[in-house]
């Protein structure tokens, strides 16, 4: 008898567990269905109506508008003039660059045996050419009023060039220095708005100080022993002068700097002249200068 309960009560079980659970598959089936079902409906549903790809690509026409027409033509117009003033300049500007190179190829003799006479005779020649070249870049300007600063790059470096040339040329006449104001008659710009810019001459100046250590070396070497004096005066009173002026990291100011060296050779091949006994005793007037 307890064999045959205990089977029973075990078939029981079974039937008990089985009521609670459900199979597996049951579980799964409704699962599947979820997921598959969607994904069939997709690709058998109709696809829907699709534009052509022409409309897609190309962008809907439209008429070009009249105001931004107008005020491109506006420019274009404007810098085709711009263009064509510029090259009328650098025209001009490569003759006064061309007399410039001549003037200072002429000036290059005072490092040789010849007379002062000719070598300034040659260099004021090409200072008239230069100013009826100015006068003619100045007639060019009149037809842009106002618009000086907006073309001054294209002569600013020949305009330095020349003032340098003009300014060791009056150096060799009187042994001072050329003022701004009469830069400016030289060149025939002393009137309305094309004038001689300031900073264009100071850089000026300052090329012209490169010019004095060759020319004093060959002055004592042609036996003119107070030549380094005269020179040193001059260089130390303009080096003074131009630390005055408040200069930023520039381009004058480097020019500038480089001013002190040429300063400095100066000082010494005098103080070598001084030392040899070769320069002449300076009278009290000349002490006190």
């Amino acid at each position: 008898m307890r064999p045959a309960a205990a089977t029973a009560a075990a078939l029981r079980l079974r039937a008990a567990a089985a009521s609670l659970s459900p199979p597996p598959a049951a579980l799964l089936a409704p699962r599947r269905a979820a997921l598959f079902l969607p994904t069939l409906r997709r690709f058998c549903s109709p696809a829907p109506p699709r534009a052509s790809v022409a409309s897609d690509s190309e962008p809907p026409s439209r008429l070009p508008s009249p105001v931004m027409d107008a005020q491109f033509e506006s420019f274009r117009s404007q810098l085709d003039e711009s263009s064509t003033l510029r090259d009328r300049i650098r025209s001009v500007v490569s003759e006064i660059e061309s007399a410039s190179r001549v003037a200072s190829a002429a000036l290059l003799l005072v490092h040789q045996p010849v007379p002062l006479e000719d070598v300034l005779g040659k260099a004021k020649a090409q200072v008239d050419v230069v100013k009826g070249l100015y006068a003619q870049l100045a007639e060019v300007l009149k037809e842009c009023p106002g618009q000086y600063y907006r073309y001054h790059g294209d002569w600013r470096s020949e305009t330095q060039a020349v003032v340098s040339m003009l300014a060791f040329t009056h150096w060799l006449e009187t042994g001072g220095l050329l003022m701004h104001a009469e830069a400016q008659e030289k060149l025939g710009l002393s009137s309305g708005e094309f004038c001689l810019d300031v900073e264009d001459y100071l850089t000026g100046l300052c090329f012209m100080s490169n010019e004095f250590p060759r020319f004093v070396v060959n002055r004592v070497t042609a036996g003119d022993y107070d030549c380094p004096r005269k020179v040193l005066s001059f260089l130390t009173d303009l080096h003074a002068s131009f630390r005055m002026l408040n200069l930023r990291n520039d381009f004058l100011r480097k020019k500038f700097d480089g001013m002190k060296y040429d300063l400095r050779r100066v000082e010494e091949v005098y103080y070598d002249v001084k030392i040899r006994g070769l320069a002449p005793v300076e009278s009290k007037q000349e002490a006190a200068q």
